[in-house]
């Protein structure tokens, strides 16, 4: 029996939407890994550009890598939770169709989680523009639990990976955005704590379009966690949304 097929399967999670620009680095950079034993679930969610025929030649040069496409323009939660419904591996990992992965990712962090018996994982993680420039990166604490979560999430969706042998399969809620961050809350009720790598072995693409850069929508949709999803009282409610404001302060500041 091969190296390969005693390893445990991870299915990495990739939605895309109009990423023709990044898919391909993206793909590379998995197919890069040093870690062998996985497979790559790609879900489209009706691109209009040119993204599905550079990912199909990919798909043709290597069966790990899976093709989804939605019908229609479904969103970022559905398109992620196809993509774990279809998944066949013990671990499911996230990896978005503009960001990256260092090559080790997947060998080191696995053998944290391993060695620890550790069922949720996430590393710290460097950021980069549109172009590839590196410009910043993300310390991230050794744990994270629900209620420290609640304060500043540290989490960065390129670096989770859960047990599903532990945790079982657990999806996204279906809201309008941050749902990665519902993701870890719903799986942090379940388990005590998430556990931080410490190296870098992602990076992070910050576009021009994204949500983080829009601090209005961000607070926006922070809110909309603690009042709607989480249920918390208004009090918790305003509470944990000024630890989080404050927290994202600091964060923006040395970073």
């Amino acid at each position: 029996m091969s190296k390969v097929a005693q390893e445990p399967l991870v299915s990495i999670i990739t939605p895309s939407y109009n990423t023709f620009q990044f898919i391909g680095e993206t793909i590379e950079s998995v197919l890069a890994q040093d870690y062998q034993a996985w497979e790559m679930i790609i879900v489209d969610d009706n691109s209009t550009d040119k993204s599905n025929e550079l990912i199909r030649g990919y798909v043709k040069k290597d069966d790990r890598i899976k093709f989804i496409q939605n019908k229609e323009n479904l969103g970022a939660a559905v398109s992620r939770n196809l993509g774990i419904e279809k998944a066949a591996g013990r671990f499911i990992a996230f990896l978005d169709s503009d960001d990256l992965w260092l090559p080790k990712k997947l060998t080191q962090q696995l053998d944290f989680m391993m060695r620890h018996n550790y069922s949720f994982t996430y590393t710290a993680y460097g950021k980069i523009n549109e172009a590839g420039k590196d410009i910043g990166h993300i310390d991230i604490p050794t744990k994270s639990s629900y209620h420290s979560l609640l304060k500043t999430c540290p989490i960065g969706c390129l670096t989770a990976i859960y047990d599903t042998q532990v945790i079982g399969k657990v999806y996204l809620p279906l809201i309008e955005k941050r749902q990665d961050y519902g993701l870890w809350l719903r799986i942090l009720k379940k388990i005590d704590f998430a556990y931080g790598v410490e190296t870098t072995l992602a990076k992070y693409r910050v576009r021009s379009n994204s949500i983080s850069s829009n601090k209005f929508l961000a607070a926006k949709y922070q809110w909309r966690i603690y009042r709607d999803l989480e249920k918390l009282s208004l009090l918790d409610s305003i509470f944990y949304m000024t630890t989080y404001t404050f927290n994202g302060v600091l964060k923006s500041y040395f970073n």
